[in-house]
């Protein structure tokens, strides 16, 4: 029996020699930086270019599209109901990624149209396409940041009064863009939790009437507080209510 059992692992060490002398002998896996047409230092320095874009998407993402107010809203719908984790954090992200997606699909038109099918197609340089890039997504953040935070940053950053919109650095956009959105949010949010308020009034005042003051009132509420939102459509009018507010 051991004699067996050494001839196997034998066997298996010899097979596994093998097969790494063919390997290092003949290696089948090569990585090419570019075309080979161009220096090798230009294509390190395009993929070190597109990794940095990667890495700073997810700020893109937060802060220069509708998913901020979206996904802030949606917390407040579900920190009114009072259900902790119903809906999950996955549900609703994914939810506020299509949304985003669906309110941002004319913006992003733009942008394939203008400024990355004709760079994909070597027409213009990157250059060239990040500014034509800039032009919607500008003509988009502007039409929902309020002016007086587009003023804080500009007189922060001593910035000229532009004659178009066009005219604004990106520096100064973005951040005006995001407080603004989240100023927006937490309004829509703020109207969202009244209905709510009152049914936990409601309830911990018939509570406290009747003597059960031991009892929590958010056991009680809580399903009154879901019973509404079902009967009223509350998902259909708070998604309803955030593409109104992104209508032109």
């Amino acid at each position: 029996m051991r004699k067996k059992i050494l001839y196997s692992f034998l066997t298996l060490q010899a097979l596994l020699v093998g097969f790494q002398a063919s390997v290092y002998a003949d290696p089948i896996i090569g990585v090419t930086l570019g075309d080979g047409s161009e220096p090798v230092g230009t294509s390190a320095l395009s993929l070190l270019l597109l990794i940095t874009v990667l890495s700073l998407a997810p700020a893109i993402l937060v802060l220069m599209t509708s998913f901020t107010r979206i996904v802030i809203v949606l917390g407040f719908v579900r920190t009114s109901l009072g259900t902790q984790q119903m809906p999950p954090n996955q549900v609703l992200i994914g939810l506020a990624l299509f949304m985003t997606l669906f309110v941002m699909a004319p913006t992003m038109s733009q942008v394939n149209e203008t400024a990355l099918k004709p760079y994909l197609a070597g027409e213009i340089s990157q250059t060239d396409a990040l500014e034509k890039a800039a032009v919607p997504m500008k003509e988009f953040m502007y039409k929902h940041t309020r002016e007086k935070d587009l003023l804080l940053f500009m007189k922060y950053t001593k910035t000229e009064k532009p004659a178009t919109y066009q005219d604004i650095p990106m520096t100064v956009l973005v951040p005006a863009y995001a407080i603004s959105e989240l100023k927006t949010a937490f309004q829509m949010g703020f109207m969202i939790f009244i209905p709510f308020l009152v049914i936990d009034m409601v309830v911990a005042s018939t509570l406290m009437a009747m003597g059960m003051m031991m009892l929590p009132p958010v056991m009680i509420s809580l399903p009154f507080k879901i019973l509404l939102f079902v009967l009223v459509d509350g998902w259909y009018l708070v998604v309803k209510s955030l593409l109104t507010s992104f209508s032109p």
